[in-house]
């Protein structure tokens, strides 16, 4: 495998991590908060269509830039302003806020984020390059389940959510390490 894809990988880890914390007590949260389960699933339903429609934008856009790696470092920073913005809930309609915030950051890093990968695959190693990725979201978002599950429940919501951001920002450090394959 590459090292910039090695880089990635790790990258991708510590952010995959800090999202899967919040991701099966999700509900829980929202109503603690005061909402209930239509909110929880309306605001689910804003970031994901934020971030599917966005997506599909923003690969036209990315499609005529060369630097996938500043893609990736703005999606990512805004992904962790989201996580931390979790922090400070404390009405439904700052959990929408939230939602955008992480939506936008969504839908900038997903074109380049996968377009990264995909230039730095090996030839004849697409299967178990792609399987790498997609097998490490796995089992980090199992262990970060459960680990956020734990938090939650001793230290509370906010704490989870500052070490979420922290997990995010060291993943962020490593996407400034990243190098674009036209550097």
């Amino acid at each position: 495998m590459h090292r910039q894809n090695k880089l990635f990988l790790v990258m991708f880890s510590f952010f995959a991590f800090a999202e899967a914390m919040l991701g099966p007590i999700y509900a829980i949260f929202v109503k603690d908060v005061g909402g209930d389960i239509i909110a929880a699933g309306a605001a689910w339903s804003t970031f994901m269509l934020i971030s599917g429609v966005g997506i599909l934008l923003m690969g036209k856009v990315e499609d005529k830039f060369k630097s996938d790696r500043k893609f990736i470092i703005l999606g990512y920073g805004l992904t962790s302003l989201g996580f931390l913005g979790y922090f400070f809930v404390s009405s439904v309609m700052h959990l929408f806020l939230v939602q955008v915030i992480l939506g936008l950051g969504t839908m900038i890093l997903v074109p380049a984020r996968d377009t990264f990968y995909t230039r730095y695959l090996e030839k004849e190693k697409f299967a178990s390059q792609w399987a790498a990725w997609e097998s490490l979201w796995f089992i980090v978002a199992g262990i970060a389940a459960l680990i956020g599950a734990f938090l939650a429940k001793i230290f509370g919501f906010k704490t989870m959510f500052l070490i979420m951001f922290f997990i995010s920002l060291i993943g962020l450090a490593v996407a400034t390490q990243l190098k674009d394959k036209n550097d």
